[in-house]
């Protein structure tokens, strides 16, 4: 089975969508997510942080049943920023080329495979030079039941994405266990297309048709189309909402933190997700000996992340530019430059 891009869409659709007139209600449901575990590095501030802006750790494995070792297929960071009344979204490629603590440069995906959550959470904060505030983890098979809870999800789909889309539709229409599920059906038509959860999933698992970052941009489509929905609905139907999403998900936060960062983000009014793919140069995509095809990134990169995260500025195509050409004058030595495997070829 070929590895699938997760959706780690449950914390931005909880904090959205449950008002504090819920709060009695879900109490209860919302302990059960909550995971013991050493999260002291999430309390430390070793790295850039500010106290009106929450930063949540979003990760979805590619755990199949059964299996004990996963890695993290898709990373991102959920920021609540109460200073800029602001919620953004930045997605990071699961082939960056990162420094993994204990394990040398590999792929940003194989942290979580070699050390779970806090080799993770490490790995994006000393890389990135920023600091996580809270954690949630998803498995792919709650991805199904969510878009169906919320009654599908609408999404726009090009002519190159429906062929791809309908190689996988029977393999994820198999994964929904539901007893009661309607006849598989094909796509047939391209534009805005309300998806079941099977089809959902099916357009998520694109990949051979574009690349890397243009299948972190489909993750953010549909994160931004479940919380248009979630957004939309009755609060009567957020317990049933609820039970299709509790038994997969883990984390670190408990009930109340939950509810007060929902409450933050009420508080900000407009929830559309700003968004940004990081590495800033996914084009950049080179071929290693060993570890197969990574995106590298420099250090001129992370003051750009840390101004979309903390200063609400989104780098433009002019600004990445600059930062490059004065790195590049400046002569100052590639991070990589101690890794034989990277050295060893012409870049």
């Amino acid at each position: 089975m070929s590895g699938l891009r997760k959706f780690v869409i449950f914390l931005a659709v909880l904090v959205v969508a449950i008002p504090a007139s819920c709060a009695g209600v879900v109490y209860s449901k919302l302990k059960t997510m909550q995971i013991d575990g050493n999260f002291d590095m999430l309390a430390s501030n070793e790295y850039k942080y500010d106290n009106e802006i929450t930063n949540i750790l979003l990760v979805g494995s590619d755990a199949r049943p059964g299996e004990t070792v996963s890695r993290s297929d898709s990373m991102m960071i959920l920021t609540v920023d109460n200073k800029h009344k602001s919620l953004k979204l930045t997605s990071f490629g699961r082939d960056t080329y990162v420094s993994i603590p204990g394990h040398g440069f590999q792929k940003l995906t194989h942290a979580y495979a070699y050390g779970k959550e806090k080799l993770l959470i490490e790995t994006i904060e000393q890389n990135f030079k920023l600091d996580i505030q809270n954690y949630a983890k998803v498995d792919f098979f709650s991805f199904i039941d969510i878009v169906d809870a919320v009654g599908g999800i609408e999404v726009e789909i090009t002519d190159p994405e429906i062929v791809e889309m309908n190689k996988f539709i029977y393999e994820c229409y198999q994964w929904d266990k539901k007893s009661n599920k309607p006849p598989i059906r094909y796509m047939k038509k391209t534009g805005v297309q309300n998806l079941t959860g099977y089809q959902a999933l099916a357009f998520a698992r694109i990949r051979h048709n574009d690349g890397t970052m243009e299948r972190d941009d489909r993750q953010r489509q549909v994160i931004e189309a479940i919380i248009t929905k979630v957004s939309k609905m009755s609060v009567t139907k957020y317990p049933k909402l609820l039970n299709s999403i509790l038994p997969y998900v883990q984390t670190n936060m408990d009930p109340g933190s939950i509810m007060a960062l929902g409450k933050e983000v009420l508080g900000i009014g407009d929830l559309h997700l700003n968004t940004m793919q990081f590495p800033l140069h996914p084009e950049n995509e080179i071929r290693l000996p060993e570890s197969g095809y990574v995106i590298p990134f420099e250090q001129y990169e992370v003051p750009l992340l840390h101004g979309f995260i903390f200063d609400n500025k989104k780098p433009t195509k002019e600004d990445i530019e600059k930062a490059s050409n004065d790195w590049k004058e400046k002569g100052e030595e590639s991070q990589y430059a101690s890794d034989p495997e990277y050295s060893s070829i012409s870049y």
